[in-house]
């Protein structure tokens, strides 16, 4: 974008902390989400691609690429195992990453997390308080 508007300048950071882009407005598209300032577009937000429809829920891992379970996805890819067959030391490393990753700043991360490791939400909660 050329130039940069104020309303731009201030929602960067939230459309960067959900993983969006910011588009021109002539390039945005019909799914794109239009800023308008003062009845003109300024911009566009472009979400990531939401998770298939056919995903189960009894996978978490295999449920998209957005939000908590698309860092569930990384995090299991980077350790190269599905994050409920890791050991203990490597669940808590597991924690630790999604932790950096920000993960735990969604709502019922916390359930989501516990579920995709096999541990209970408490485990999760005591590997947290374990490295700090």
């Amino acid at each position: 974008m050329p130039e940069q508007h104020p309303l731009v300048d201030a929602i960067t950071p939230l459309v960067e902390r959900l993983n969006a882009q910011l588009v021109a407005p002539g390039d945005a598209r019909a799914d794109d989400i239009p800023l308008v300032w003062e009845g003109e577009p300024v911009a566009a937000v472009r979400l990531p691609n939401p998770a298939p429809a056919n995903s189960s829920a009894d996978t978490p891992a295999a449920t998209g690429t957005t939000g908590v379970q698309g860092l569930l996805t990384e995090v299991a890819d980077e350790l190269g195992s599905p994050l409920d067959q890791l050991s203990r030391h490597d669940k808590q490393r597991a924690v630790l990453m999604l932790e950096a990753r920000g993960a735990f700043e969604f709502r019922k991360s916390a359930e989501i997390v516990a579920e995709a490791l096999g541990v209970t939400r408490f485990t999760v909660y005591n590997y947290l308080n374990r490295a700090r």
